[in-house]
């Protein structure tokens, strides 16, 4: 896919926000070995204002957000609850594993999204002064071991494996976009 940004527009990218997800959540989990695997909220409500406060903090109405997966739990009704109190109007998302309803486009859910993909290659092209910078980007929800273009500096960004900060770049020009090692926040193209 081929983006070109206006000047001052932004390119964002996230993965894993799993919003509604109450076992990722401390103050909700079932899970035995919670303080490893959780998020440490207060309640599955304050777990997703903060997803949403972050995004909307950082990402404008017009810019784009590339979500990497794994966008909602808790039910259908989470999928379209957390896309209409995002702000962005151009909102792209590449399935993650647990995207199932938004796979079979469960009553035309992925109308929702500016588009939907399995594996997505971007071509991106951000003005910067009188020049162009360039950027090339293999996006998918599950870190691979190879990729088109690798050898020719092409950046693979992935999620699914919520990485903590130090271990979210990979050899390989590699990257763990998931919020979990970003402060529960996007990150920029820039970043």
């Amino acid at each position: 896919m081929k983006i070109i940004l206006e000047k001052g527009q932004g390119l964002f990218f996230t993965s894993d926000t799993h919003y509604n997800h109450s076992n990722i959540c401390r103050a909700t989990t079932k899970w035995s070995d919670a303080d490893n695997l959780t998020r440490d909220f207060k309640s599955l409500d304050h777990m997703n204002d903060t997803l949403v406060n972050n995004i909307n903090e950082i990402v404008g109405e017009n810019d784009i957000l590339i979500h990497l997966g794994d966008w909602s739990f808790g039910g259908f009704e989470s999928i379209e609850d957390f896309r209409n109190r995002i702000l962005c109007k151009n909102v792209h998302l590449v399935y993650g594993n647990h995207d199932h309803h938004i796979r079979r486009n469960k009553g035309g859910i992925q109308d929702i999204f500016s588009s939907c993909h399995d594996y997505l290659h971007l071509d991106v092209r951000k003005p910067n002064g009188k020049e162009v910078d360039k950027f090339s980007l293999v996006c998918m929800h599950y870190p691979i071991a190879s990729w088109n273009g690798m050898n020719d500096g092409v950046i693979h960004l992935h999620g699914h494996v919520h990485l903590p900060q130090q271990l979210r770049l990979h050899e390989g020009k590699a990257m763990d976009v998931g919020v979990d090692g970003n402060e529960l926040y996007p990150i920029s193209l820039e970043e």
